[in-house]
């Protein structure tokens, strides 16, 4: 099996427990405003490679990782190659090793063919990090240009099989920045029971570049990062200090 990949990196520590080998796909359908690899939209300019080349390479780290280490499959969307992950998850866990993807769940559903092979796919995944990219729906839409309904549906499902999840908020001034729709996320996440970690992202425009050289109009080039005080505030009502279950 092989899956369009954008990348490898050998050594991660903000994706996952521990140290990590990071892969991270190409291919994406959200368009959002604050994307920092839009590079990794077109599943075509990825380099396709087997499962078996990338577990060689990620083997090869394998004393780096600690106890808690692993491998992380990022994007991109991921799960947008669900057979390929399944493939390469299947045989990272019959060689112990630790598994993670980060996802912004876009493509998920529970019907069909694609709920079975999820499934199948959680069976041989340690755990999850995962997107609030809007609590508001119409927010949403106008953010990443899709809906955001069935993302909370994923949501819901990983709760009912008690998979372990990171939850990743950006931070966007004038978007996410808001205390109303913290509020509303923070009171999300409290209907969860697999809850880990929660973590503020503050939104930085170090992406303008590439959006220049991939001659895309980047619509946040006029807004700056969120400053420590809000910051701090979006981590006090998100009750971040409060899910530290990753830490044991």
């Amino acid at each position: 099996m092989k899956g369009y990949i954008h990348q490898l990196e050998s050594f991660g520590c903000a994706d996952g427990p521990g140290s990590r080998f990071i892969v991270f796909t190409s291919g994406c359908r959200l368009r959002c405003k604050y994307c920092h690899n839009p590079d990794t939209w077109d599943m075509g300019r990825g380099r396709q490679m087997e499962t078996d080349e990338i577990l060689k390479e990620a083997v090869a780290c394998r004393s780096y990782w600690g106890k808690k280490g692993g491998i992380t499959v990022s994007g991109g969307e991921p799960l947008l190659q669900i057979d390929f992950l399944v493939e390469l998850f299947e045989k990272a866990k019959a060689q112990g090793i630790n598994t993670c993807i980060d996802t912004a769940g876009e493509p998920f559903t529970r019907e069909g063919e694609w709920f079975e092979k999820f499934r199948r796919l959680m069976d041989v995944t340690d755990i999850l990090l995962v997107d609030i990219k809007h609590i508001d729906e119409d927010e949403h839409v106008k953010l990443t240009g899709r809906t955001g309904k069935n993302i909370v549906e994923m949501f819901r499902y990983l709760d009912e099989i008690k998979k372990p999840i990171w939850i990743r908020h950006v931070l966007v001034p004038g978007i996410t920045d808001n205390d109303a729709f913290l509020e509303k996320t923070r009171d999300f996440i409290r209907t969860l029971s697999n809850v880990q970690r929660v973590e503020i992202l503050p939104y930085h425009g170090l992406a303008a570049t590439k959006y220049k050289e991939l001659g895309i109009d980047y619509v946040l080039k006029d807004t700056e990062s969120p400053t420590e005080e809000r910051v701090e505030n979006a981590r006090r009502i998100l009750e971040c200090e409060k899910y530290d279950g990753w830490k044991k």
